[in-house]
């Protein structure tokens, strides 16, 4: 019966191929050469096929032992995969790993963390969601996600968890078309009179708050790549994360706002956090992404990127 057959049949029928011998086969398995012999001849009665040649001096692979040598490395590769990933799981490693990522996040940092993470985790599924404000951490309140990675630190709730990454610089952008970008110094009452764009929460959790908003007229996206080409099309004004738009600062395509420290009471940093509840800490892969995102942030040099 085909069903009968073991790895460790499979396992000799290879190392024979491989070595051109039954002896060079005995040799690496560490087992007497009449117990390979033995080996592959039970192979053969249980799949009724002729495995080797054994007319000369050494074996000859058949054309169908040929053939059969190469499913069988692929199915021991299979059976090699299988037995790493049990053990993984054994020791707590995450089948899957869903994560929340502020869109704030600079994604080069993001984005070379998860290929080191590939590399560690290849078995480990992905799931990334890349939000704003409060939609970033309703999924971890909700228990979608091991983890985020958030910066509006207004709407975390006692029950998270904070491990600081980095701060994110904001810069007040707008057209070198708009009105805004004539003046050289801006003040609050100045900005107060155009259309400010503002990123939109798909959560409830910022309900009834307001983040940097200075405008009474306000063009509301939920998206940071629509508030980027809408700055750039002149409909408003607003801020983006500095490492975002410095090709368009040198490019001429937006333009920095002199803006006072009225504008900006708490600063133009943003600190984003690795955030999780506290009840529910991320598992070794998640942990070993969040402390590869921290060192992937220390190395980052903060005048070229905006960060600090």
């Amino acid at each position: 019966m085909i069903e009968a057959i073991t790895l460790d049949q499979m396992r000799t029928l290879v190392a024979a191929a491989e070595e051109g011998s039954f002896s060079g086969a005995a040799r690496r398995l560490g087992r007497a050469q009449s117990v390979v012999s033995q080996t592959i001849s039970g192979l053969e009665v249980r799949l009724k096929v002729a495995l080797f040649d054994r007319d000369g001096r050494l074996p000859v692979l058949t054309e169908a032992g040929a053939a059969l040598v190469s499913e069988a490395r692929a199915v021991l590769r299979q059976a090699d995969h299988f037995k790493a990933r049990a053990r993984d799981l054994a020791g707590g490693i995450e089948p899957e790993l869903s994560i929340a990522v502020d869109v704030m996040f600079p994604i080069d940092i993001f984005t070379s963390a998860v290929a080191e993470f590939e590399e560690t985790f290849p078995d480990t599924a992905l799931r990334v969601y890349v939000e704003s404000l409060g939609a970033v951490i309703q999924p971890v309140l909700d228990k979608h996600c091991a983890f985020a990675v958030a910066g509006s630190v207004a709407l975390f709730p006692p029950e998270l968890s904070l491990e600081r990454l980095l701060a994110v610089r904001l810069t007040l952008v707008a057209s070198p078309r708009h009105p805004l970008a004539q003046m050289r110094d801006t003040f609050s009452e100045q900005l107060a009179r155009h259309v400010q764009l503002v990123l939109t929460d798909r959560s409830s959790l910022s309900e009834g708050k307001e983040f940097g908003v200075i405008a009474p007229k306000t063009w509301r996206l939920a998206d940071l790549g629509a508030k980027h080409a809408f700055l750039k099309a002149g409909f408003g004004w607003g801020s983006m994360p500095t490492w975002m738009i410095g090709a368009d600062l040198a490019a001429g395509d937006l333009v920095e706002l002199a803006v006072g420290t009225e504008v900006w009471p708490q600063g133009n940093q943003m600190p984003m956090y690795a955030v999780h509840r506290q009840d529910a800490p991320p598992g070794p892969a998640g942990r070993w992404l969040i402390e590869r995102l921290h060192d992937r942030a220390q190395q980052c040099p903060a005048p070229e990127t905006g960060l600090a």
